[in-house]
């Protein structure tokens, strides 16, 4: 079996490498980036099976990046932020993310809910 592919975009440089380091040693690939723009021309080369997305990007905020992404995917995107209120959480799934946690985070629990997001998809595509 391929080893699944998940797309970082944070710009927190240190929880960007602890999602690197942690994805590498639970048999993820992965590929980052800190912005909107590089992200979406990183989504549309390397056809990512799962994206982790920051809602405070430099660039913008990552709901609108959300969108995009529903535009031409059916990709699962969780959200991975500081950002607590609920407005916000209830934004970014009614943009279309499948998940949404807060920082700080259990990388435990992170990693279960990209297990059962990807057991999702896949069940959609057996469909």
């Amino acid at each position: 079996m391929m080893k699944k592919l998940i797309q970082i975009v944070e710009d927190d440089l240190s929880v960007k490498k602890l999602l690197e380091i942690t994805f590498k040693e639970y048999d993820f690939n992965s590929i980052s980036c800190e912005n909107k723009k590089n992200a979406m021309m990183m989504f549309l080369s390397h056809n990512p099976d799962l994206i982790i997305l920051d809602l405070g990007l430099p660039d913008g905020d990552g709901k609108e990046f959300i969108k995009q992404i529903r535009e031409i995917s059916k990709i699962p995107i969780i959200v991975l932020t500081a950002r607590h209120d609920e407005k916000e959480v209830i934004k970014a799934l009614d943009y279309g993310a499948d998940d949404y946690m807060t920082k700080p985070f259990s990388v435990n629990e992170l990693l279960a809910r990209i297990r059962a997001n990807l057991r999702r998809k896949i069940n959609e595509e057996l469909l």
